[in-house]
């Protein structure tokens, strides 16, 4: 047992998780086109990530910030983000499954810690990590977890920030989650309302949203237009 596995147990009461999977369709490849992200369905059609249809949107700010501290510390702090998101995600999925916990380093752990009391509100994990699409919408993407969540079936999605979020900064976040719910249910024919956003951050906070599908899925729409309407002017000038 490794000394992560050591000081967690002697710590925190680890919770037993059950799960009820669905039986997994097959899984999805990737393919980059024009810098974007494509899910390889099983026919051979590809359709866009719903991350990168939704990474254009809203991302005023985060251009502006770029420029205020320059590209080559934006891309430091993006690259360090990006791992520390990594390494928490790899830290949930293993609590969840009921497995030891691998070494991540201190600040993941320390994270993953307190984003704790939350992960254990979860139960009767339907899918972790699984790949959906839907042919309706026209986006792919990998789900996080699907599982119930204070007793109610739940699209779940984790994320780690420097910072705690207003919640208005976060409405991609609420928009992908429904995505996802829409595209289980197209796979699966099983229905889902309520999409949870699970934030730990840097500074030892939590953040949980819990909201309804139908207040974002409007939203989907017009994202996923003007993400082909730009991906197609973007192919003519190249």
């Amino acid at each position: 047992m490794n000394t992560l596995n050591e000081y967690f147990k002697k710590n925190h009461q680890p919770k037993i998780f059950t799960h009820n999977p669905v039986e997994k369709k097959s899984d999805l490849q990737t393919k980059t086109i024009q810098g974007k992200r494509f899910y390889i369905l099983p026919d051979g059609e590809k359709l866009p990530s719903i991350t990168t249809v939704l990474s254009a949107r809203g991302n005023e700010g985060i251009a502006r910030w770029r420029a205020s501290v320059g590209e080559q510390v934006a891309n430091t702090i993006m690259r360090n983000a990006a791992n520390r998101g990594t390494a928490v995600h790899t830290l949930t999925e293993n609590y969840l499954n009921n497995e030891e916990l691998s070494q991540q380093g201190v600040l993941p752990t320390a994270l993953f810690t307190i984003l704790k009391t939350e992960l254990d509100k979860i139960n009767n994990i339907v899918m972790q990590e699984g790949a959906l699409y839907s042919n309706k919408w026209g986006v792919a993407g990998r789900v996080d977890c699907i599982a119930e969540y204070d007793g109610k079936l739940s699209v779940i999605d984790f994320k780690t920030s420097t910072k705690e979020k207003k919640e208005e900064w976060v409405e991609n976040y609420f928009i992908q989650t429904s995505a996802y719910c829409e595209m289980f249910e197209e796979r699966y024919g099983r229905s889902i309302d309520q999409i949870v956003i699970l934030i730990v951050t840097e500074e030892g906070a939590t953040q949980t949203f819990v909201k309804d599908k139908k207040d974002y899925l409007p939203l989907l729409k017009p994202a996923i237009e003007e993400f082909h309407k730009k991906f197609k002017e973007n192919g003519k000038t190249n």
